[in-house]
């Protein structure tokens, strides 16, 4: 008989998940350090280290700490200060992880902006956070939005903050200032900053650094996007160790085939992946003298175990961004896939973990209750929010410190016998699509203002059910038997109006993030309702080819390379059949997918077609005809008997 642990054994401070001993890390930690103190340590350290590399190109910790140095003093110059955040509109680059520095040697917090946001949800966030001061650039077109009094551009400022003098003495940097301030969808119709310190910050890098044993010998990779609170972890813990970053491209992050070569290449030593990228290279050959130590993974659920042959240990990591990234985590042992989900671990290091029934008390081992989350990761709220931040973020009554908090998640899970987490799914309507958390309330809100709707509602489809999912890893859902979780919007069209998927699609991606844009519209004559008024979410139909508002008739494909690349897109589509007009995009496509289609018709036709040569021709009618040119093209550079060939294996195909 296995005896569960006490509830008491959960609250307890993980154990280190490593599975051998490593030296610790190079740059000491002190009582009074923030992670500004601890990169300028890093910096004096070793000058000449390489701190971030890309394309060839290498930045070095002197010149990090005086770049960052220089900018930050002209912020100050601005009047950045404490708890005052600093807007940046980059993209991933050099110069956006300088200006996060910046932001912090300016005594101020960094607030990162997607350039490739919506301009409307640009300017939102920016208003809504109070930024003082912009960074960005003149390319990325981000108008100087209300609010910001001042915008630094960094094409047409640079001599400027070059000669700018560096103070005497540094700013101080004190652990209940803001570090950083990241939006996330919110349930309310607009999204919601989420405010981060210095020690809530800290506290993710020391554990990380100690319990996987980072040094100054690291090469880290990074891959997520400047606002995705990813982007936090797979900087801060190597950049006050004297690692190596290494930035990935465009067309390799999105692509599990092309990152896996690029790690191996590249000499990455520790990584993060997305689920979604993650899963496939779980099962794929490695080099037996890969120099990785460490995958991590997260943002969806974990569905598969690892390869027994896989040279490195795989780590599952839970955490939302209110509690600073990551609040559980363990090593993913290799298992059968008979043998269940992954379990999303136990608290890292001065992080509680509750399980507790509408009551807010403790369920019993093994029973399924709502996750909360105590502890040191805990951040300090929502910005200009306090009606919000006083829902979420509780007191806590099970911990003895003054003034102690906890974060209610919403997500439900449940005590395993080893002590580990089970993740089961959502308490509300909140998704995880592709990886990025969504309220569909938000897309809901930006949807009714089109003047051709009089009633909508988008809801999550597909994937496992949320509720009674045993499915693990960041909150929310993801690909399962086949199907992959997506959103679908429910219209209601005002009387004599009829929008089409397009238009409506086209609307809401000048308003959102690609991601929060849904993948299927239904058009109904009226939204389903329960008896008490309420939207009946199980009554809303499925997508169809019938119910969906298209923009013409169904035509068939006609020719072999139409007719060939129509059965792969619905396969990969899960659809009965894909029209000559059918936009990959509108029925569910995004670029994650858009990789499987370019890789299966570089098998099927031999050419080799790109995301961009996807984003340009979207319909099956102009993606045919774009193979078709690209293998002309090719079949006209070849010799006689090489076109023969390549003939041969098509049919064969």
């Amino acid at each position: 008989m296995i005896t569960q642990p006490s509830f008491q054994t959960l609250r307890t401070e993980v154990a280190r998940p490593v599975s051998r001993d490593l030296p610790p890390a190079r740059i000491a930690c002190t009582r009074r350090s923030c992670v500004p103190q601890l990169v300028a340590a890093a910096a004096e350290a070793s000058p000449d280290a390489v701190a971030l590399s890309f394309g060839g190109r290498n930045l070095t910790y002197t010149e990090l700490d005086a770049r960052a140095s220089h900018l930050g003093a002209y912020l100050r110059s601005l009047g950045a200060g404490a708890d005052a955040p600093v807007a940046i509109c980059l993209e991933r680059s050099f110069d956006y992880v300088i200006a996060a520095l910046a932001a912090w040697k300016a005594g101020a917090a960094y607030l990162p902006i997607d350039p490739s946001w919506p301009a409307e949800r640009r300017t939102f966030v920016a208003k809504d956070a109070q930024a003082r001061v912009l960074v960005t650039r003149s390319s990325q077109t981000f108008h100087n939005p209300a609010g910001a009094r001042f915008v630094v551009d960094l094409d047409t400022d640079a001599d400027q903050i070059g000669r700018t003098q560096l103070p005497i003495h540094p700013v101080e940097t004190r652990r209940e200032n803001l570090a950083y301030i990241i939006y996330t969808s919110g349930s309310t119709g607009q999204p919601k900053g989420v405010e981060v310190t210095h020690g809530n910050l800290l506290n993710l890098v020391f554990w990380h650094r100690r319990t996987f044993g980072v040094t100054s010998a690291d090469r880290a990779s990074h891959l997520a996007g400047v606002a995705f609170d990813a982007a936090v972890w797979e900087l801060w813990p190597y950049l006050t160790s004297g690692s190596a970053i290494a930035l990935a491209d465009e067309s390799t992050r999105v692509s599990s085939e092309l990152l896996q070569c690029w790690i191996c290449c590249q000499d990455i030593t520790v990584s993060f992946v997305p689920t979604t990228l993650a899963e496939p290279m779980l099962a794929a050959e490695w080099p037996a003298k890969t120099k990785l130590r460490y995958l991590f993974t997260g943002a969806e659920a974990l569905h598969r175990h690892p390869s027994p042959s896989l040279p490195f240990p795989v780590v599952n990591n839970y955490g939302p961004t209110e509690c600073t990234v990551v609040a559980t985590s363990a090593i993913v042992p290799a298992e059968p896939e008979s043998s269940g989900a992954p379990a999303i671990g136990s608290p890292i290091a001065n992080t509680q973990i509750y399980i507790l029934d509408e009551q807010r008390q403790p369920v019993a081992p093994g029973e399924t209750g709502e996750i909360y989350i105590g502890g040191a990761s805990v951040a300090r709220g929502y910005r200009n929010q306090p009606d919000l931040t006083a829902e979420r973020f509780l007191p806590n009554p099970f911990s003895q410190a003054l003034d102690a908090r906890m974060y209610r998640t919403g997500d439900l899970g449940c005590l395993l016998p080893s002590g580990q987490i089970a993740f089961r799914g959502r308490a509300d309507n909140q998704e995880k699509i592709r990886g990025n958390r969504v309220e569909p309330e938000e897309i809901t809100s930006a949807l009714a203002q089109h003047p051709a709707i009089a009633a909508c509602a988008v809801v999550g489809k597909g994937g496992p059910e949320r509720k009674d999912s045993s499915a693990s890893g960041f909150a929310g859902d993801s690909a399962s038997q086949g199907t992959e979780r997506r959103l679908v919007a429910y219209v209601v069209a005002q009387k004599g109006s009829s929008p089409s998927a397009s238009e409506l699609r086209e609307f809401l991606s000048a308003r959102l993030p690609e991601y929060m844009v849904p993948s299927a519209f239904v058009r109904l004559k009226a939204l389903p309702l329960n008896s008490n008024g309420k939207l009946d979410r199980e009554a809303l139909p499925e997508p169809s080819q019938q119910n969906l508002p298209s923009a013409g008739a169904f035509r068939a494909a006609e020719s072999p390379v139409e007719i060939r690349i129509a059965g792969i897109l619905a396969d990969l589509l899960k659809v009965e059949r894909v029209g000559l007009d059918d936009n990959f995009f509108l029925m569910g496509g995004h670029s994650l997918l858009g990789t499987q289609l370019i890789l299966r018709i570089r098998e099927r036709f031999g050419v080799d077609l790109t995301l961009r040569h996807l984003f340009e021709a979207q319909t099956l009618a102009k993606l045919a005809l774009k193979v078709e040119n690209l293998w002309v093209a090719k079949v006209d550079s070849m010799s006689e008997e090489e076109a023969t060939r390549l003939l041969a294996e098509m049919e064969r195909a």
